[in-house]
């Protein structure tokens, strides 16, 4: 059953996680789509060049990458839905169709609980060594990462190789070659 449209969805007011955040006014069910995030439609470039004078310890914008082309700028002529903050164990997420972005619920949400969804900010060659505590976390969830960043590939550790003799290698060696002269 979808929510009467006339009813708010969500109100904004001051939040602990960080600023001003977003609180259900009613109950909101699993799979309501919630919102649509609006802003001024612009490429990377002109995103980069608004804050390029920007604080680098300020991670504060409300900037949105829809595609490789595409970046909304909430900070011009955005809603509401700018001040959902991030969360590691998020209520809500974000869903990209035709290059409008909505913000929906994953699970259902009661009235008085604030919406949040995972930023999914990723890493970048040259970030700042503290880039992790420009992008701090304080959502409060159980399984908070402490950073609104992705975390870090981590490399798959090799196991290691039990030495064989070298006549076992040389066996192994002519069995790959006949399967490989078998393919052919």
């Amino acid at each position: 059953m979808a929510a009467d449209p006339s009813t708010p969805a969500y109100e904004v007011r001051k939040s602990g996680v960080h600023g001003l955040g977003a609180f259900a006014l009613r109950k909101i069910r699993k799979g309501e789509r919630v919102v649509e995030y609006l802003g001024e439609r612009v490429t990377h470039a002109e995103a980069d060049s608004r804050y390029e004078d920007h604080d680098e310890n300020d991670n504060h914008t409300f900037l949105f990458i829809v595609d490789k082309r595409t970046v909304i700028d909430a900070g011009v002529g955005g809603n509401d839905a700018r001040f959902i903050n991030h969360c590691c164990d998020p209520n809500c997420e974000s869903v990209i169709e035709k290059r409008r972005v909505f913000i929906e619920a994953v699970r259902d949400i009661e009235a008085g609980d604030e919406l949040g969804y995972d930023y999914q900010i990723g890493r970048e060659r040259g970030d700042p060594p503290n880039v992790d505590e420009i992008y701090a976390c304080r959502c409060g969830a159980r399984g908070c990462r402490g950073t609104m960043l992705w975390p870090p590939k981590r490399r798959k550790k090799r196991k290691p190789v039990k030495a064989k003799s070298r006549s076992a290698r040389s066996k192994a060696k002519s069995k790959r070659r006949g399967k490989a002269r078998k393919k052919k």
